[in-house]
Parts: C-alpha cells; structure tokens; sequence
C-alpha cells in the first residue's frame, strides 16, 4: 500500500528534513514507487506537486528536498497502486474547494466494493477508491454544514469521525486531511505521530544517512506535529495512534481525538542507509 506524511505548525516551517527520508521510500528503500505528491498550504492559497515517477529520483522530488517552501501544514503521499492506473490524475494529495478553503487528502489503504452515491457537487477526475472517498466525505460535510462561513475543527471533527467510520467499514481507510488550518488524521491500520518542541534534539532519519540539530534548525516558541506511516526517524519518541482513531492537530499540537486510549510507542524501524546530499535548511523552523 501506499504511505502517507504530513506536517502541522504553529508557525511557517519547511518540511525538507523529513522529506528527504520519506521520499526515499518512494522506490529507493521502499517499493512505493507508483507516483508522489505534496501539498503546501501558504498563507494565500495551496502549493500542490504530483508526479506519477518515482519519488526517490524524481527530478520534481529533488526540487523540493532542496528548496525550503515555508508552511504550517503539509501532506506528502508515495504510492503504491492497488486500484487505478499509475497516472497524475491518481497521484495523492487530491484537493478541492469547500466554502473558499483549499481542503488536500491523502490516503493509504484499499476500500473494496466502495461505490458511493456522489450527487455531483464533488466528483472524481481519476480512478483510485481514494478520490471517491475524499469526493464522498466532502459532498457529507457540505450537506451537514450549510452556512456560508466554513465550520470551526470542533465542530467538523465529529463528524468527521463517522463519516470515517462508515468508509473504514469497506477495508483499510488511513487517510490525512487539511485545510491549511487543522490537520485531520485517520488511523486504521498503521499510523504514527511526533511532537517537537523546545528543547529540541538531534534526529537521524531511517531511510538516509542524515542528521539534523533541531535546535539550531528552529527557536525555542516552535512546535510541531509530524504524522506518518511509519516512523521516519531513530531515537524519537514516534507514537501510535490507536485503530479506528481520528486526531486533530492545529498550532502544532494535538486537540482533539476520537478516543481516550492511550497511544502505544512506535518502535522505529533498524535504520537503512542511503547516502544522499545534505539539506539546506533555510531560516526559519525545520522538521
């Protein structure tokens, strides 16, 4: 299946650290090699790449290693095709307009006989049951939701929460959504999460043979979440979400979750090394 990556703030960061090593997964030290793609959310609208080659060499892919893009939240997605061709219109992060937000999704997993009635408010350009369901939770939201002025995390969030139930029925559903504000993340199989803040560490990622001191990378008021499939760095305390859990992070902290169990601590996989350039972390707060 495919593997999922997303980063949320308190306050503009770039996210070239933890993407070099998830990237790499992405045919390299991983079989995800399917297509990639990226969403930015920036202060005036959303900053999205997709490519259907590898991420691992992928000329784009590099680019953006390379170049520190500033957000308080982005999702990142490697993929592994079960349903639908390997093509851009089936590459992650999918995104589409709601009340005047940019809302971007990814998901890993496999929904089987998934056909939902979508009445044409939102539809499908591809053919994954992924944009189905992102088209589906969306066509829910606006029908549950019909002011003018976009609903507030607390009030989507439980929502949320059964609409994601109702999908998961149909077979794996870890998915990642965001409006640029809150970062909504659903586990039902595999998915693990970080918090950073002061005082920071140094983090060595598993998949390259990197390091970076975090406490130079960024000041002592930044905080961030980072959520992926599997934990990216050794020596950091990854935990896991519980199955069937969705989170909310916002300001780079956890508000909220679907259940009060207790998050078991993920063991990080044994470290595979990858000789790769160095990143130029920029100003400002790294992850």
């Amino acid at each position: 299946m495919c593997q999922m990556l997303a980063m949320n703030c308190n306050s503009t960061a770039s996210i070239n650290f933890s993407f070099t090593g998830f990237s790499a997964r992405g045919g390299q030290t991983g079989e995800h090699a399917d297509g990639w793609g990226i969403a930015f959310h920036e202060r005036t609208g959303c900053r999205v790449f997709i490519d259907d080659g590898r991420a691992s060499d992928s000329a784009l892919a590099d680019f953006v290693r390379s170049y520190p893009i500033k957000s308080k939240s982005v999702l990142a997605h490697i993929r592994k095709a079960t349903q639908g061709a390997v093509t851009l219109s089936n590459c992650h992060p999918f995104q589409r307009e709601w009340l005047g937000q940019h809302w971007v999704f990814c998901h890993n997993g496999d929904l089987k006989n998934y056909h939902p009635r979508l009445r044409g408010n939102y539809l499908p350009v591809g053919t994954t049951d992924s944009e189905k369901a992102f088209c589906w939770m969306l066509q829910e939201l606006r029908s549950a939701f019909k002011n003018a002025c976009p609903p507030s995390w607390k009030e989507v969030a439980p929502v949320l929460a059964d609409l994601s139930r109702r999908i998961a029925s149909h077979g794996t559903f870890n998915f990642l959504l965001s409006n640029g504000e809150a970062m909504y993340a659903h586990c039902s199989t595999n998915l693990s999460w970080l918090s950073r803040q002061h005082p920071f560490q140094t983090a060595r990622l598993i998949d390259c043979d990197m390091t970076l001191d975090l406490r130079q990378a960024n000041r002592e008021t930044d905080r961030m979440v980072l959520v992926a499939t599997e934990p990216l760095t050794a020596d950091e305390p990854w935990a896991s979400f519980a199955p069937g859990e969705l989170k909310v992070f916002v300001e780079g902290a956890q508000v909220w979750s679907s259940t009060s169990l207790p998050s078991k601590v993920a063991k990080p996989a044994r470290p595979r090394v990858v000789k790769t350039a160095a990143v130029h972390a920029g100003l400002g707060a790294t992850a």
